[in-house]
């Protein structure tokens, strides 16, 4: 029995010491040379074949946006993306609605103001000298008030009994006086002898002036117009920018110089491109110029009488904001004595209930209000039509 057991054991040892050689043979066994030569990694590829994995749409993607293969053997081109779609802006009928509520909400705290205390059964002296107050207030101005409150005293002595409806329509035809409704309120940009009519923006810098720039060029486009916009503010870095902005939206071409270059010179351009391009109508912006500034009014004066040499201006459109009030006036009237003013633009006039503003500023300089600002929108620019603008103050 011991003699099994001890032949087992032998056997066993045997085996573990066979099994060792093997495994020290594979780990001795040599690795397999390296490649004799390294690839050129700047050498093209090879061609694809027919077996080669197809192209992904991905590559095809890129393919399609970065060149473009011509059959002559020609370098590739690069294909140009395509314009961004021009806004089509609304029709100005389209927007008077809108912007006819929008007045209503914002001024008719005047009208309300002046019906109710026109209501009181007894109109001693105090009542007609909280009248004028409300009218002050608004911004009527001194001799327009007077002239509306007399004629108010006279119709109400003469009336006697009266009706809402008779107050109304009262105080409504003494407004219509005085804001004015035989005026003609149409912006000139149509010449009969000749083309492109001329548009020159004056204003101070913070009335909207840059931008009701572009807001009546989306009028202009609007109405089937072609318009080239100068912008000759080069004093302020972001002014043609801005400008330039606009134009893109409605498709009008937008000359700029340097900045802080010559604006006559820049208005000059607008002028000569415009006339070049058979365009409609040239809208030219000037820098918001500080009223107190002598040497800077008289540079105004110098862009109107360069761009003259080109052709009359056949308007000249005073930017106002609405909200400066009297202040509004100083301004006024230092640029009509620089450059002869035939238009006024109201803008912020959907801030403030200080609606008589449109009166004094007419009063103060000889000339209409032709158009009004009511909004941030980029619609928001619409002709002003008295019978509106009142029905507006003092509600329908």
């Amino acid at each position: 029995m011991e003699t099994v057991i001890l032949a087992v054991v032998i056997a066993v040892v045997v085996l573990g010491a066979l099994g060792g050689l093997v495994v020290g043979s594979r780990r001795k066994k040599p690795l397999p040379p390296p490649p004799t030569s390294v690839p050129d990694i700047t050498a093209p590829p090879a061609e694809p074949h027919v077996g080669d994995e197809a192209e992904t749409p991905r590559d095809e993607a890129r393919r399609t946006i970065e060149e473009v293969d011509l059959p002559d053997g020609s370098a590739p081109v690069a294909v140009e993306e395509p314009p961004a779609a021009l806004d089509v802006p609304e029709p100005t009928a389209g927007r008077l609605v809108r912007l006819r509520s929008r007045l209503s909400r914002s001024q008719n705290a005047l009208g309300k103001g002046l019906l109710t205390l026109l209501s009181r059964e007894h109109l001693d002296e105090d009542t007609w000298e909280e009248i004028e107050d409300i009218l002050l207030t608004a911004d009527v101005g001194v001799a327009p008030t007077q002239e509306l409150v007399d004629g108010l005293r006279e119709r109400v002595k003469v009336l006697g009994t009266r009706t809402p409806q008779e107050l109304r329509t009262l105080l409504r035809e003494e407004l219509l006086k005085l804001v004015g409704t035989d005026v003609d309120r149409t912006v000139k940009t149509e010449p009969e002898d000749r083309k492109p009519g001329i548009v020159m923006v004056v204003g101070v810098n913070g009335t909207g002036k840059t931008t009701t720039t572009g807001k009546l060029a989306r009028v202009l486009v609007a109405d089937g117009r072609t318009v080239v916009l100068g912008a000759a503010d080069t004093f302020r870095a972001a002014a043609a920018d801005q400008l330039q902005t606009w134009g893109e939206r409605v498709g009008a071409h937008t000359v700029r110089g340097p900045e802080a270059g010559d604006p006559a010179s820049v208005a000059f351009d607008a002028v000569k491109e415009g006339k070049e391009m058979g365009v409609d109508v040239v809208l030219i912006d000037t820098a918001g110029r500080l009223h107190t500034k002598t040497g800077l009014m008289d540079e105004l004066g110098k862009v109107k009488r360069v761009v003259e040499k080109h052709a009359p201006l056949d308007e000249i459109l005073l930017v106002l904001d609405a909200t400066t009030g009297q202040n509004g006036l100083v301004q006024a009237r230092v640029f009509a004595e620089v450059v002869d003013i035939t238009g006024i633009v109201l803008t912020k006039l959907d801030g403030t209930a200080k609606g008589g503003i449109v009166i004094a500023v007419q009063r103060e300089l000889g000339v209409p209000v032709k158009l009004i600002g009511l909004g941030e929108g980029a619609d928001d620019l619409a002709p002003f039509e008295p019978e509106a603008f009142v029905d507006a103050l003092i509600g329908e």
